[in-house]
């Protein structure tokens, strides 16, 4: 793999990061909240789930396969 490559798999993990961290935050707010729309919360809290299963699959692109 190319530096370039690895350069833009690394960038792409922090944004998701961000994401992931910020979504979080939101959900949080969402949960302290008297009238809380359990619908939106689901589909934030599936869109963190997507977020995780992303920088999972990413980072294992970054790590080098170890022989058996």
């Amino acid at each position: 793999m190319e530096e370039t490559d690895i350069a833009a798999i690394k960038r792409r993990v922090n944004e998701l990061r961000i994401e992931h961290r910020d979504l979080d935050e939101v959900i949080t707010r969402l949960c302290e909240s008297p009238t809380v729309d359990q619908l939106q919360l689901q589909r934030l809290k599936k869109r963190k789930l997507q977020l995780k299963d992303q920088i999972f699959m990413l980072e294992g692109q970054l790590t080098p396969d170890i022989p058996a």
